[in-house]
C-alpha cells in the first residue's frame, strides 16, 4: 500500500501512543482480539484490513494508523494467543515441564487453528512470545547443557508440536471438505496400500506394516516425538 515503510520495522519498537494528541480509539490489544475472533470463526483467510476495522467500528484507513502493516497484524495476533500460556513455577523436573509446555502449546493451536500457518521465526520476539522463551529456560535450569543449546531444544520442540498439530488440524479441515467420512477414504486408502505392498515390490514397507498392524495410536506418536527429541538433549542418555 502506499506509504508502506520502505525499511524493516517491528512493531514493538514503536511506541502504541505518542503522548501527543487525542487518546487512541483502540489499543493494540482490541486490535489484535478482534482479529483473533475473525480468524477463530472464519480461519486466517478472513482476516483482512477491511474486516478488522468493521469488526472494531472504524475506517480501514483509520486502522492503518494502528496497525501499518498485516503482517503486524498477525504480530499482533500470535502475541494475543501466546498470553494463554501458562507461566507455571518450575517443579525441577525439566523434562516433565516442557513436556507440559508442548502439551499446553498443542492446545492453545486447537482452539486457534489458524495459528500453525503463523509459526515462524519472525513473529518470535513479541512480549508474550519472550515471557514464554524465558519460561522455558527457568524450566531447563535443571539442564546442564549450555543456553545456545537450550533454546535449540525449545525451537526445536516447538517446531515438532507446531509440525504435528498443523498436519492433524489440516488432515481434519480436508475430512470436513470431503463429501464422503474419513473412515470411508481410510478404507479405500489402506485397501490399495495393502494390494501395493502385496506385490512383494516393497518388502520393507511389507515388515513394517506386519509390525504395527491395527489403528495407529496418534496421541502416543506425538507423545513418543516429543521424548525423543529431549532424549537428544539429555546429557544422561548420550
Amino acid at each position: 500500500m502506499a506509504g508502506r515503510a520502505a525499511v524493516p520495522e517491528v512493531i514493538w519498537a514503536r511506541p502504541e501512543r505518542t503522548g501527543r494528541g487525542p487518546k487512541p480509539a483502540f489499543t493494540r490489544a482490541d486490535i489484535a482480539a478482534a482479529a483473533v475472533r475473525i480468524a477463530d470463526a472464519e480461519g486466517l483467510d478472513g482476516v483482512t484490513m477491511r474486516h478488522v476495522a468493521a469488526e472494531l467500528g472504524c475506517g480501514t484507513m483509520s486502522l492503518y494508523n494502528y496497525v501499518p502493516r498485516k503482517e503486524d497484524l498477525y504480530e499482533l495476533m500470535i502475541d494475543a494467543i501466546g498470553a494463554e500460556h501458562e507461566m507455571f513455577e518450575p517443579t525441577g523436573d525439566w523434562r516433565a515441564d516442557m513436556l507440559r509446555n508442548a502439551e499446553e502449546t498443542r492446545a492453545i493451536m486447537h482452539r486457534h487453528t489458524w495459528a500453525p500457518r503463523l509459526m515462524a521465526g519472525v513473529f518470535g520476539f513479541s512480549p508474550n512470545t519472550l515471557r514464554y522463551l524465558e519460561h522455558c529456560l527457568a524450566c531447563l535450569e535443571p539442564l546442564d547443557v549450555p543456553a545456545g543449546t537450550k533454546t535449540e531444544l525449545v525451537a526445536l520442540l516447538n517446531g515438532v508440536v507446531t509440525t504435528y498439530t498443523g498436519n492433524a488440524i489440516a488432515t481434519a479441515e480436508r475430512a470436513r471438505s470431503m463429501p464422503w467420512s474419513a473412515e470411508e477414504e481410510n478404507a479405500v486408502r489402506m485397501a490399495y496400500l495393502g494390494g501395493q505392498i502385496a506385490t512383494g515390490a516393497y518388502p520393507r514397507l511389507a515388515a513394517a506394516f506386519m509390525e504395527q498392524s491395527g489403528p495407529v495410536d496418534l496421541e502416543a506418536v506425538f507423545r513418543r516425538a516429543l521424548e525423543r527429541v529431549l532424549d537428544a538433549f539429555d546429557p544422561e542418555l548420550r
